[in-house]
């Protein structure tokens, strides 16, 4: 038996995973740990490398504190992490600054100075624009994008900037911290827009880093996902409790390897994935845009593959939301005497098993009201930092099993608006894999399935998919597993949901009014929210 350690790298914790590769990617021992986000007045987002150092030494270790398998047999690890950050480094290695999340919307002033301007098509400069999606099949014109992260860093701190050696995403330092070396897999490349996406081009686009103002010594070396990028150190591994040299490999962003660990790696293969964030993405073997949607086809761990993705920047961080606001203050959630605000495990154990017993027989609608899930912006079907959640067409004889239903309705809502969005430029995939810690609800997953009409599969501990891609990943540079075109043979589905063909024709009504609630609330979210209204 060969066994590999994956690291999970998301917003709010580490999930650490051991796994056992055979005839399928089995799960031995899992440890997670939490840490900060700091969330700032000005829309910045950050956070502190050395937590996602600390949390990983402190899970690996946990880890072999309850099996049995020694440490000296870890064959190889690898990564799954959330994806567009900013890591800058200087030259030992070292942040120069905190993190920028993914999250954050600082950089408005140099999205605009940068792309915004001029005669535009869908919020962005026709001649960058056309430059853009010629050379990457896309175009960075979102606030959260790290190209705008980067500029905003050179733009208000100058002297921070000159220490900068390379610009790296999270997964990206967590492997110069493991080897020593700075390197991109292809799907992070790919998510600073900076990279030449076109068949014997593939790299790094000197003109797109000359129309943008980035200096091209920044940027890494690029190395494939399935490559092992070097031995684990010895300071690594002393810090990790691992033997040194162990082979590290690329890995991948969470848009990349979630997929894989679903085991939706096939050309035309759906999923949905329900987490902090929310997406749909279908694999496709071509690059295409639909600028107007806010959907492209990212680069994936596999080449010539890409993802046609489409985000939502909050979908179970809004059950988050209920869990410390509608529920805990008067309805009192607790399972064997556990408070579900103790750990982020809890939110998907407990919190899910209250959900399935107090609102699985609340009918289709939530008795008229519906939630909008936009809890931080939104990125897809429509890009508007200013949007925001809200419960629409409340009554008298609304209650909070109401409430807290219509918000699992509205994420539901919106994954099908983004699903239906992929429909127009391709064919979505029936069944469509779940997964995320949404997919652990058992009432979630018919929600979904009777909102989209669509039959739902889901894995084995559907929490852990990122760190199964990062498994299959390993698998793949071992020669263990062929390829990843292979891997859903490795990774079997645990239970299926089929639509109720009357409940779905029941939600026909709610979906249409919320589509319209961003259109006929536009210029408010954007009035309180701060913007000029145009």
């Amino acid at each position: 038996m060969t066994y590999v350690l994956a690291y999970d790298i998301g917003t709010t914790g580490v999930k650490t995973c051991l796994f056992a590769l055979g005839q399928a990617v089995s799960l031995v021992e899992s440890a997670s740990q939490g840490y900060g986000l700091t969330i700032l007045p000005d829309g910045g987002a950050e956070q502190d490398p050395e937590d996602w150092w600390s949390t990983m030494a402190a899970t690996t270790r946990a880890i072999f504190e309850k099996t049995d398998v020694p440490p000296a047999q870890v064959a190889g690890l690898s990564f799954c992490s959330q994806m567009q950050g900013l890591v800058l480094v200087d030259q030992t290695g070292a942040p120069v600054r905190p993190a920028m999340s993914y999250m954050d919307q600082r950089a408005k002033a140099e999205l605009k100075a940068g792309i915004a301007h001029g005669v535009q098509i869908a919020g962005a400069n026709v001649g960058k624009l056309l430059t853009s999606l010629r050379l990457t099949g896309a175009v960075s014109s979102s606030v959260k994008d790290p190209l705008w992260k980067y500029k905003w860093v050179e733009a208000h701190e100058p002297e921070v900037f000159r220490r900068v050696w390379k610009w790296l995403d999270v997964k990206e330092y967590l492997i110069l911290r493991c080897t020593g070396r700075a390197v991109m897999t292809p799907d992070s490349a790919y998510a600073t827009f900076l990279y030449d996406t076109r068949k014997g081009h593939e790299g790094w686009s000197p003109k797109l880093c000359r129309m943008f103002g980035v200096n091209p010594a920044h940027l890494p070396e690029i190395c494939p996902a399935t490559e092992a990028v070097g031995g684990l150190t010895a300071q690594a591994a002393a810090d990790l409790g691992l033997a040194p040299g162990i082979p590290v490999f690329g890995g991948g962003g969470d848009a990349a390897l979630i997929g894989v660990g679903a085991g939706a790696t096939r050309v035309g293969d759906t999923h949905i994935y329900c987490g902090t964030s929310g997406w749909v993405t279908t694999v496709t073997d071509r690059q295409m845009v639909d600028v107007t949607a806010m959907i492209a086809a990212i680069v994936g761990a596999q080449p010539g593959r890409y993802n046609y993705f489409a985000e939502m920047e909050t979908a179970g961080k809004c059950l988050e939301w209920v869990k410390d606001h509608l529920a805990l203050d008067e309805i009192g959630i607790y399972l064997q005497k556990q408070n579900v605000a103790e750990s982020q495990e809890a939110i998907y154990t407990s919190l899910y098993d209250y959900l399935s017993d107090a609102i699985r027989d609340v009918p289709p609608g939530s008795g008229g009201v519906i939630f909008t899930p936009w809890l931080h912006g939104n990125r897809c079907p429509f890009e508007d930092p200013h949007a925001a959640g809200m419960f629409f067409n409340i009554r008298l004889e609304t209650g909070k099993t109401e409430l807290i239903h219509a918000v699992i309705e509205g994420t539901c809502y919106h994954l099908r608006w983004m699903l239906e969005c992929q429909d127009r430029k391709l064919h979505t995939s029936d069944p469509i894999r779940f997964v995320g810690g949404g997919a652990l609800s058992p009432v979630t997953c018919q929600r979904l399935a009777d909102i989209t009409g669509r039959k739902i599969e889901v894995v084995a501990h559907p929490q852990n998919v990122g760190a199964v891609g990062a498994a299959a990943v390993i698998a793949v540079g071992l020669g263990l597993i062929p390829s990843l075109d292979t891997v859903r043979d490795f990774i079997p589905v645990a239970a299926a949901y089929k639509p109720d063909p009357a409940k779905t024709k029941a939600y026909a009504p709610y979906f249409t009014v919320f589509k319209r609630l961003y259109r006929d609330n536009r210029k408010s979210f954007r009035l309180l929210g701060g913007a000029e209204e145009n």
